[in-house]
């Protein structure tokens, strides 16, 4: 993907703009088909960062959206989130068959309510996300509807309930996300499963190697580096598939390690505990007894 102009988009009426729509009729939250934008100048001529949020259902279109520095796929009935201040672009033409719909909204529009700190805990906005969320006919419908109630909801006269109500549908809206995010996680075991062995493999890696005793005992960012993701969608995979984190992937490697190492050779605790990353053998036998009740010299007494 070539170097691009960065334009930031600091309203949805500056989207409107943009998009040769006409004027949005709420200043900080806007639905819009993706059918009525004007696409005569193509998305991927320039990249944009929204002062915005944005979620987007997009059919007809074919190609990579660069999210970061990380790249996802999209394909029909792809749903699709962005968090204010993260840049993204598109490498591929936008057709006229474009469709689907867009649903953005200011920071502003959630002040002073609970999904203003919620918000955060949704993963799906963060870059850590470069897998796009693939919907079935029933879950894209639901949230179709959904979709709908805001747009009525701002359409209509406004009172003293609609921007709770307006609220209420964008939380229900992330939470149904969230559920069907983590049932992707679970159908689609074969690349799951792919991730969890090249854990395995780069654990292998770095313990095997002078890594450990240079750089000291992996951590998740490590791992997540490794595996071009972010730390959070990485233990969250885990923990959706195994039941443990990546930090107790990591621990659970090392104690089989050192469990090796206390019943087949007669290196020290402390010498054990040094090879395996640590700075201090009391934190060694500390992580050692909490993960097999035994202190290190009483698991190797067992062998004795």
């Amino acid at each position: 993907m070539k170097n691009q102009e960065i334009k930031r988009v600091k309203s949805i009426s500056q989207y409107h703009k943009l998009k040769g729509l006409s004027s949005p009729e709420h200043p900080l939250i806007s639905v819009i088909d993706f059918a009525a934008i004007n696409n005569s100048t193509n998305e991927d001529d320039y990249s944009l960062v929204f002062d915005l949020y944005a979620i987007a259902m997009k059919r007809g279109f074919k190609g990579k959206m660069k999210y970061g520095q990380q790249e996802y796929d999209f394909d029909e009935g792809v749903l699709s989130f962005i968090s204010p201040e993260q840049i993204f672009s598109f490498d591929a033409k936008i057709n006229n068959n474009l469709s689907g719909f867009l649903i953005l909204f200011h920071p502003d529009f959630l002040w002073n309510t609970p999904l203003a700190t919620d918000i955060k805990s949704f993963e799906f906005f963060n870059y850590s996300v470069n897998e796009a969320l693939f919907l079935s006919e029933k879950e894209e419908k639901l949230l179709t509807n959904i979709k709908d109630i805001i747009l009525q909801e701002y359409s209509s006269n406004i009172d003293k309930f609609s921007h709770d109500l307006i609220i209420s549908q964008l939380q229900s809206f992330l939470i149904y996300s969230d559920r069907y995010y983590n049932r992707q996680f679970l159908t689609r075991k074969k690349s799951s499963h792919l991730i969890i062995n090249q854990v395995e493999k780069i654990l292998n890696d770095y313990l095997n190697s002078n890594l450990i005793i240079d750089n000291g005992i992996p951590t998740v960012k490590y791992l997540s580096d490794s595996l071009n993701v972010s730390s959070n969608y990485l233990s969250r995979l885990l923990k959706t598939i195994t039941g443990k984190t990546t930090q107790q992937h990591i621990h659970d490697k090392l104690i089989d390690l050192a469990k090796t190492k206390l019943s087949t050779t007669s290196l020290s605790v402390g010498e054990i505990a040094l090879e395996l990353g640590f700075e201090h053998s009391q934190s060694f036998s500390k992580l050692f007894k909490a993960k097999t009740q035994f202190s290190p010299l009483e698991f190797r007494q067992t062998f004795n």
